[in-house]
């Protein structure tokens, strides 16, 4: 029994072993990741028709612009917290007193037919954007007609300015266009010239067909650049298919025609949810809507008491406003800085509905309500004014509630449609209004400076409208133009923001939000903060339709000596 139970013990240790050796000598597991690959085609329902493909003509018409955005290249561009990013120029200096920018060019950078981007273009380019021809706008010309532009080598040049400036990299964000294929079209022609239907630019895409059916263009063919300077998209080409509204794009997504669609407006937002498939980004826009006053009108000196101003914002009911009416679509405004940029402030007083609080400070205020009068009243003058609005369905319906809101605490509102043309020409500009429903438009203003809008010199004559006069906040967008240094800038665009809150010269409403969207398919796809809607294309080098599956390395443990 003893020599047997020896016996027992050598099989058991021998078995061990054999085991221990049989998973020792197991082939390895390697893991596998699945990464983009490059391929596929990426098909969008662009809400718009075709104008021509031309960054000097396309500033009206967004549908273009989303296309330029990834045939051409600009000098600089702008990330989503609106910080300058190189992009045509690889790098850039400024002197020590503001005044001049040195701009040196990628040297690998080449047009789609392989000719190299030179500081040529940039200057034949910037003849152009001052040409009376251009579609930029008279401050643009004006203001590129004081500087001057200096070819230091084929790659490098000089901007000097009149005085130091900013926002001036703002104002280097212009498609760039080729000379040695533009040089011999007269400006005056360049607006029916052939390039403006078969386009070269630099960007990360090249022109490839026009899609043509029943003699009209129904969509653009761009294939991805081989000689592009940056990160080469994974997405072999793309295809843009014009539909005349959000609602035909969505048919043609559910028809299977399309993958995306360039935007989901409120009125298809309750459709589209509904597909399974669709995935949806939304971005806030450069675009402000707000109540202005009329600070100077001496028939109504309530307007330039701040208590009265700040009971009229807590009274408004902003955010059932943007529930009901945009559908959520929209972030509700404290500051006339766009929020998620480097210059937004977000420790300013954030005001919530409440008529109750607002009562008691028109109460305060020694506007009372007395004799059956439906307005408040203080020294013989009654809490009553005119409210001018564009005349559009949503801003018809939010003029309405606004009235209803202030009414409900005592002040008597009377509403008047006009049009967009009619609102500024007649009463914005004369300043002859008492309160005015717009929206500020800041497509494009990638620097964040407020001071055509608040500053004491602009409000005769220029875009304070409200013709607010606050010497300090004057003060403070004075320095912040002349200041390189982001911080500091950063600093005194704060200090702007607390005075304007406290103050309230207007009423911020809502910034709209954009939204479109992507099927499942394509992945890869974000949504930062937008100054326009081609900004959405920011990321296309990033986007993916085809994966392959990889092998990770193994990573060995390593013995220290």
């Amino acid at each position: 029994m003893k020599k047997l139970r020896w016996q027992i013990l050598i099989v058991i240790v021998t078995l061990v072993i054999v085991g221990v050796l049989l998973l020792t000598q197991q082939p390895a597991l390697t893991p596998i990741s699945i990464e983009p690959a490059s391929g596929g085609i990426y098909t969008e329902a662009l809400v718009g028709s075709f104008g021509r493909l031309n960054p000097l003509f396309d500033l009206n018409n967004p549908a273009d612009r989303d296309v330029d955005r990834l045939i051409f290249s600009s000098l600089i561009r702008f990330d989503s917290r609106g910080t300058p990013q190189a992009d045509l120029a690889e790098s850039w200096g400024v002197s020590a007193d503001g005044m001049i920018y040195n701009i040196t060019l990628r040297p690998n950078a080449f047009w789609h037919d392989g000719a190299p981007v030179t500081s040529d273009d940039v200057i034949f380019t910037l003849g152009l954007v001052r040409s009376q021809f251009s579609a930029y706008s008279d401050d643009v010309r004006a203001m590129w007609d004081l500087v001057e532009i200096t070819r230091l080598d084929e790659k490098n040049l000089k901007f000097v300015l009149p005085e130091p400036f900013a926002p001036f990299l703002d104002y280097l964000t212009f498609g760039v266009l080729p000379k040695h294929l533009l040089e011999n079209v007269p400006a005056d022609q360049l607006i029916n010239a052939d390039f403006n239907l078969s386009p070269v630019g630099s960007g990360p895409y090249r022109f490839e067909d026009l899609v043509v059916e029943d003699g009209q263009i129904a969509g653009v063919v761009l294939t991805r650049s081989e000689n592009y300077y940056g990160q080469a998209s994974f997405v072999d080409q793309i295809v843009f298919r014009y539909y005349p509204d959000a609602a035909s794009a969505l048919v043609a997504y559910q028809d299977g025609e399309v993958l995306g669609i360039s935007q989901v407006t409120t009125d298809i937002l309750s459709e589209a949810l509904e597909e399974p498939n669709l995935s949806f980004y939304s971005s806030r826009l450069p675009r402000l809507t707000l109540v202005l006053f009329n600070l100077n009108n001496q028939d109504k000196p309530f307007f330039q008491e701040k208590n009265v101003r700040r009971a009229l914002m807590m009274a408004l009911n902003r955010q059932w406003m943007v529930d009901t009416y945009l559908r959520g679509q929209a972030i509700v405004a404290d500051s006339p800085i766009l929020p998620g940029t480097w210059a937004y402030y977000d420790g300013v007083e954030h005001l919530t509905f409440d008529p109750t609080a607002a009562e008691e400070l028109l109460q305060d205020a020694g506007y009372t309500l007395s004799g059956g009068g439906t307005a408040r009243v203080k020294d013989d003058v009654a809490l009553s004014f005119t409210l001018v609005y564009p005349d559009t369905e949503l801003h018809q319906k939010l003029a309405q509630t606004i009235q209803e809101n202030w009414a409900a605490i005592g002040v008597e509102v009377n509403i008047q449609a006009v049009s967009y043309e009619s609102l500024l020409n007649d009463y914005l500009t004369p300043r002859a209004y008492e309160a005015a429903l717009v929206d500020l438009d800041l497509s494009r203003s990638y620097d964040p400076d407020p001071y055509p809008f608040w500053h004491q010199t602009e409000a005769t004559g220029g875009q304070n409208y409200s013709q607010w006069d606050n010497r300090a906040a004057s003060e403070y967008l004075e320095q912040a133009r002349v200041v390189a240094d982001s911080d500091t800038r950063m600093r005194l665009y704060r200090n702007f923001q607390v005075i304007f809150a406290r103050e309230l010269p207007a009423l911020p409403l809502f910034f709209p939000v954009y939204t479109y969207g992507v099927d499942t398919r394509v992945l890869g796809v974000q949504s930062p903060p937008m100054f326009e809607p081609a900004d959405r294309f920011n990321g296309i080098s990033s986007w993916y339709l085809i994966t392959r599956r990889a092998l990770e390395e193994t990573l060995q443990p390593t013995v220290a000596p």
